[in-house]
This record gives C-alpha cells, sequence and structure tokens, in this order.
C-alpha cells in the first residue's frame, strides 16, 4: 500500500489582506491635497503672484483691467510721491499684507469667473483705507478744513480722481 504524504500544517501566521480603507482615504487625500497644491503652484506663478508682494506699480498690470489706472498713474501728481500701496493698503506691515490678500482672493475670483465690473470699480472696504491713507497723508490740511466743517469731508468725494487722473 502506498503512502500519503502528511497534511500541510495550517499556517499559524496572519492571512494577506489588501490595503485597509484607512490606507485608501490617505492615499486619496493625498492626492487631493497633492493636485490642489499643484494648481495653486501653477496660478501663483503663471499669474506673476510673487510680483503683488512687492511695492512695484507695475505688479498692478498683470491684470489688464488695471492699466488705464496705471498708466493715468504715470501722469497723476501723486506719481512721484506714492505708489499703489501708499493709498490703496493700510499702513501697518500686516495690515498691508491683508488686505492685498484679501483684494487679491476677492480679484482671482472675480477674474476668473467674469464677475467684474468693468471700468472697475473700488469697493467701500478699499475706499475707507484710501479715504484714511489721504487724510494721514495731507492731516495738516485736513485738520484745518474739518475745523470749519460742521462734520468730517470725505476726500474722495471730490478728489475721486487724484492719484489716477491723466
Amino acid at each position: 500500500m502506498a503512502t500519503q504524504a502528511p497534511a500541510p500544517e495550517p499556517s499559524s501566521g496572519p492571512k494577506r489582506r489588501g490595503p485597509s480603507a484607512f490606507a485608501w482615504l490617505s492615499l486619496g487625500l493625498s492626492a487631493l491635497v497633492g493636485v490642489a497644491i499643484g494648481i495653486g503652484s501653477f496660478t501663483f506663478v503663471y499669474a506673476k503672484g510673487a510680483s503683488y508682494m512687492t511695492d512695484d506699480p507695475a505688479a498692478c498690470t498683470n491684470c489688464h483691467i488695471m492699466r488705464d489706472q496705471y498708466a493715468e498713474w504715470t501722469h497723476s501728481s501723486h506719481h512721484t510721491v506714492a505708489v499703489c500701496n501708499d493709498c490703496h493698503t493700510p499702513p501697518s506691515f500686516v495690515g498691508k499684507y491683508l488686505a492685498k490678500a484679501r483684494n487679491g482672493w476677492h480679484h482671482s475670483v472675480a477674474f476668473t469667473a467674469g464677475g467684474f465690473h468693468e471700468p472697475i470699480q473700488i469697493t467701500a472696504h478699499n475706499r475707507a483705507i484710501t479715504e484714511q491713507r489721504c487724510r494721514s497723508c495731507h492731516q495738516t490740511i485736513v485738520q484745518a478744513i474739518d475745523a470749519h466743517a460742521a462734520e468730517s469731508i470725505s476726500c474722495i468725494r471730490c478728489h475721486n480722481d487724484v492719484g489716477h487722473a491723466p
């Protein structure tokens, strides 16, 4: 009679399984973050994002809608004494870059989606910043005017095109 080979003993090690749900979730989340970083980086480079961190007024012309304002500024009375940030951002470091970030976000959304007014118009928030900056630079004359006025008069009300007049 022929002898049979002994039956293999059951394996005592763990069974091999595929990746866990956590591993798939981690992989998917990593891929989404990677794509977002890639698209954001491409957009930042394509839109010349680093130029907006400077005080160079030419950065504003990265967007075609601002070219007229830039050209008008180069011929204005403020051309030799003020750049865009001097009038359109708060004076503090943090305030300046918060305003730039806020405006950059709103501009990028509006220009990407096509929801902006032509010619471009200043928002109430940015108008208040500009008004405060006028009052800061021209403090002596503003105080003299305010001393004789029943209420504070807006500089921009009468001088709304001072920095951008041809």
